[in-house]
């Protein structure tokens, strides 16, 4: 049975394993992207599986992944039993004003997202990145506005510094805007930074936690060897110097493939399982090329672990530079 469960000390109820949509798209933008009739079918057995949390961008395959989620969760479902996330801030357009968290690009975001996802609003809103160019108070007041017309029912944040989304948090509280319910952030087993300050606050503020790259974009998986990436899309982002890992983390790998065998499941598994144990986190982001893979992934929410099986995949970390908060990431 399907597992529900809030968005922070929000009361919107999400499945623990959120669909991302970032691989699907158009192939002649990248070449690792499913195509509409290839994606379909994960949105089609994601609600079978009882998964009603589904993330997407309008970034994304330039917009051409909200439309084919949009089509899809049209002809599969009704629209009050699932919950759309999209995201905005990156370049939506060729004029100076189609990117960031301007009052104007987030007007005009939203209802571009709208019309591609062919739906009156979303549920979860959600500021890509941080606009350094727009003060943050003209970003919130936009944002509370969309919320107040109809178009968004819940705000949400993504890859930030804690000082960054302190004070975000603070400025809505004291005007009296809408807060942010949940962030999007960096994090797995190899890459741990938003313990030290990201997670604790989100804890102490009752911030959902929806991880992007939980499986470190299929590092966790096993899909790299110290040689190079062993699928499409790891070759071509370890072509373009997008990851650079450690000797550590292959050892934490070795590591979760020993208990994956030990267990009888697959590494993925294991690696979503340790996630899905950590305080406040609500439901990680997972996108899948293949149907066994997602499959897979929602089969890992009935994984427990035990106290000394979360220790010995954790206790050979090192630290790594922050990842992720650039963009894009």
């Amino acid at each position: 049975m399907t597992t529900y469960v809030n968005l922070g000390k929000s009361g919107l109820k999400v499945s623990r394993i959120a669909l991302g949509t970032m691989s699907f798209g158009s192939r002649k933008l990248r070449e690792w992207t499913l195509e509409e009739e290839e994606s379909r079918p994960f949105i089609k057995l994601a609600l079978e599986l009882g998964i009603n949390f589904f993330d997407t961008a309008d970034v994304y395959s330039q917009g051409i992944s909200e439309e084919i989620l949009g089509r899809a969760l049209k002809d599969f479902a009704k629209r009050d039993r699932v919950v759309i996330a999209t995201k905005v801030f990156g370049k939506a357009g060729e004029g100076p004003n189609d990117r960031g968290l301007s009052r104007k690009h987030i007007f005009d975001g939203i209802d571009a997202s709208l019309r591609r996802l062919q739906t009156d609003y979303v549920d979860l809103y959600q500021i890509h990145r941080w606009d350094y160019e727009t003060p943050i108070e003209e970003t919130l007041e936009a944002l509370d506005d969309v919320v107040k017309s109809g178009k968004v029912r819940y705000l949400g944040i993504s890859s930030v510094y804690a000082w960054q989304f302190a004070k975000a948090l603070y400025t809505a509280d004291i005007h009296g805007w809408t807060r942010f319910v949940s962030i999007q952030n960096h994090y797995n087993l190899i890459y741990r930074e938003e313990e030290r300050e990201i997670i604790p606050l989100s804890l102490d503020q009752g911030i959902g936690i929806i991880p992007w790259s939980p499986l470190a974009r299929g590092f966790l998986a096993g899909n790299r060897t110290q040689e190079g990436g062993q699928t499409v899309r790891s070759k071509v982002e370890d072509s373009e110097g997008n990851r650079q890992y450690q000797e550590s983390d292959f050892q934490i790998v070795a590591r979760v493939a020993e208990l994956a065998q030990k267990r009888g499941v697959k590494p993925a598994q294991i690696a979503l399982a340790w996630l899905l144990h950590q305080p406040g986190l609500t439901a990680p982001i997972v996108g899948a090329t293949k149907i066994e893979h997602f499959k897979e992934a929602v089969e890992a929410v009935d994984l427990k672990l035990s106290d000394e099986e979360r220790k010995f995949l954790e206790e050979l970390y090192q630290p790594h530079p922050i990842i992720g908060h650039q963009y894009p990431a």
